[in-house]
């Protein structure tokens, strides 16, 4: 596994070396001699162009490196040469990192990116609607932000959390429609994930008393 992560790593400029091998061996000893290294060198090169490190991304969010993972999305040059569901990966995990870094107007961006592009996995559609649903609220634009939340819970969110986040922000929203037992509905949804996020759970924790007064 770990010689799989530091080809994935490396792939680019060990296809370099291949190619500058093959055409040394191509001058001394022919085409055909050649030809493995020719091969192996462009595959690795397409593969890194095409592919994308993206499965070092991966290691890097499950570990919890996000400082990881923002080095390795600076790997990709050339985003618009990814594989149409691998770019559309790429730019919702774009959108997560500017919305670590409060950069909500690129976040917005490369989330509507992804979203365009299609997701071959219904809960990454899911968590971009969801972003996208959240930088609505936070925009003032309740409307499209239920739209967008509504549909992140019908596609599917991935992690526990998210989905507890997403019942939260349905619940407010019926809240304030005064839509009170619908607002209850979604407040034991959201705890029912049983999320472990300090500031949902902190959420949860405000709005268990104020849902407990509440009609319906």
């Amino acid at each position: 596994m770990k010689f799989y992560t530091l080809l994935i790593r490396y792939r680019l400029w060990i296809g370099v070396v291949l190619l500058v091998a093959a055409i040394a061996v191509n001058i001394t000893a022919g085409f055909w001699p050649s030809f493995i290294l020719y091969l192996t060198g462009v595959v690795l090169i397409a593969g890194h162009f095409f592919i994308g490190p993206m499965r070092l991304i991966q290691e890097c969010i499950e570990a919890g490196d996000m400082a990881g993972a923002q080095k390795v999305l600076k790997m990709i040059w050339f985003p618009n040469l990814l594989y149409k569901p691998i770019r559309s990966a790429y730019y919702s995990l774009q959108g997560q990192m500017s919305m670590m870094n409060q950069d909500f107007e690129g976040a917005e961006k490369h989330m509507r990116k992804s979203e365009q592009l299609g997701s071959p996995m219904a809960e990454t559609e899911g968590a971009n609607k969801l972003q996208l649903g959240m930088l609505a609220m936070q925009r003032g634009d309740v409307k499209q932000g239920e739209s967008y939340i509504r549909a992140a819970l019908r596609a599917g969110i991935p992690d526990r959390d998210g989905a507890a986040m997403a019942y939260l922000q349905m619940c407010q929203i019926y809240m304030n429609k005064q839509h009170f037992k619908a607002a209850k509905d979604m407040f034991r949804k959201a705890k029912a994930e049983k999320p472990t996020n300090k500031d949902v759970v902190e959420q949860i924790k405000k709005l268990n008393s104020t849902i407990s007064r509440m009609p319906g």
